[in-house]
């Protein structure tokens, strides 16, 4: 057990290292975090390892506290390893000795300390606000709802978007410029290159590819192989290099053997990888989507009972993993814009799904328990694929009752009339800037 000296000297460290760390990139989530920060409320700041909730921490500091008034600990650091929860009295001593008594916590990667709950709950009683960070989905929501039911909201750091891209290179972005020549070939050529490189802040300011590789291993080691305890690796690894790359080339899962091209069964997934069951399978991937790294899709269907046997689609978390971690190297650059198209959705939709009849349509979304938007994304409408994209989200559309679709590409611009329905023919570079 660290004596309390020896508590003081890492909470010193930790404190000068927080606020020593660069600024950053001002990320658009900050606003959301000034529209609570005045609630009691914990504020649970969630998302993929390295993607920069540190950062945001630092942001929330300087823009909300002035870089003062606060306490700061950071659980990922290796001398905290197996901190015991109920040793957080002598934490908090060290603290007051240190810092005087300050009435807020940042806490980073919690999740490391097992019931760190209580500590929480018990200080957020007494009047502490909280804002704790974590790379898990599940740990989070099970241990803070269990204890910590209506007293938290949670927020999901994602990779930089487009718009925090072109930040990042030092350009404000202005409504006008969609609208003139030089600016609007200036942001198709940095699209293309965000498309490819994704938004990982890291490894766009050092450039090297090293630092993906090890985010993923990381995960894969840290928070599923150890956290889980997971005795057979190599098995769980050949499961992940073989979903990713066929990510890569969409391929998409599910759990019940069907006859659609291009899909396997999670029962086919057991015999290629070796594993020893269905149940194994899909206990794996799931272990994945909690650590933030993909994300399902399931084909919509007013069952929720058939939503759940149906067809899956799965799509990484950010575009610069991709060519990474698959041993294929992608020049689809479609599925690259549907993979970012999705992400895109989940920042602002909580239900998102995909049709599939006679036709299929990409994204279904749904708001309020009701499907308000149908969206096809291609990299192109060409003769061969144009009327195959459009009769499926008119398909899609005529289901769910909807006037107006969708069509995502990466550069054509042209707004169709189809009997009764509209169709709107947008680059996705335009439709993700024009939110802002």
């Amino acid at each position: 057990m660290l004596s309390k000296e020896q508590i003081k000297q890492i909470l010193v460290d930790q404190r000068e290292a927080i606020l020593n760390k660069e600024v950053g990139v001002e990320r658009t989530i900050l606003a959301d975090i000034g529209k609570k920060i005045k609630l009691p409320h914990i504020i649970v700041i969630s998302g993929l390892r390295r993607v920069g909730k540190s950062t945001l921490l630092r942001q929330i500091m300087q823009t909300y506290y002035g870089d003062k008034d606060f306490y700061y600990i950071n659980f990922e650091d290796e001398r905290l390893f197996n901190f015991n929860a109920k040793n957080f009295n002598l934490l908090y001593e060290a603290l007051v000795e240190l810092y005087g008594e300050r009435k807020t916590f940042f806490i980073d990667e919690i999740q490391n300390v097992n019931n760190f709950e209580n500590f929480v709950r018990r200080f957020y009683d007494i009047g502490f606000k909280f804002f704790v960070t974590g790379s898990n989905a599940k740990l989070l929501s099970r241990e803070i709802g269990s204890r910590l039911t209506g007293r938290h909201v949670e927020l999901v750091v994602n990779p930089f978007s487009f718009y925090e891209y072109l930040k990042f290179q030092n350009i404000q972005f202005e409504k006008q410029m969609l609208y003139k020549t030089e600016a609007r070939a200036k942001l198709k050529n940095l699209f293309g290159k965000y498309l490819t490189n994704g938004g990982m802040p890291e490894f766009l300011k050092y450039k090297d590819p090293e630092i993906l590789s090890r985010i993923y291993e990381d995960i894969v080691i840290k928070d599923i192989a150890v956290r889980y305890k997971i005795e057979n690796l190599y098995e769980m690894r050949e499961l992940y290099q073989y979903i990713i790359t066929n990510f890569a080339n969409k391929i998409s899962f599910h759990y019940i053997i069907t006859n659609f091209a291009n899909k396997i069964s999670f029962h086919s997934l057991k015999k290629i990888v070796g594993l020893g069951s269905i149940t194994t399978v899909k206990k794996y991937v799931l272990f994945l989507a909690e650590t933030f790294f993909i994300s399902i899709v399931h084909k919509f269907d007013f069952s929720l009972k058939k939503q759940l046997v149906n067809v899956k689609k799965f799509y990484v978390a950010d575009n610069g993993f991709i060519p990474r971690i698959s041993t294929k190297v992608t020049r689809d650059k479609g599925w690259l814009l549907e993979n970012y198209v999705l992400n895109v959705l989940k920042t602002s939709v909580v239900n998102i799904f995909y049709y599939s009849g006679q036709n299929e349509c990409d994204f279904i979304v749904q708001k309020n328990k009701k499907i308000t938007q149908t969206i096809q994304v291609t990299s192109e409408l060409t003769d061969t694929n144009r009327q195959r994209e459009i009769n499926g989200l008119l398909e899609a559309m005529k289901c769910y009752e909807l006037n107006r679709g969708l069509i995502l590409t990466h550069d054509q611009e042209e707004d169709l009339t189809i009997g009764d329905y509209k169709v709107s023919v947008k680059p996705v570079w335009k439709w993700t800037l024009q939110a802002y």
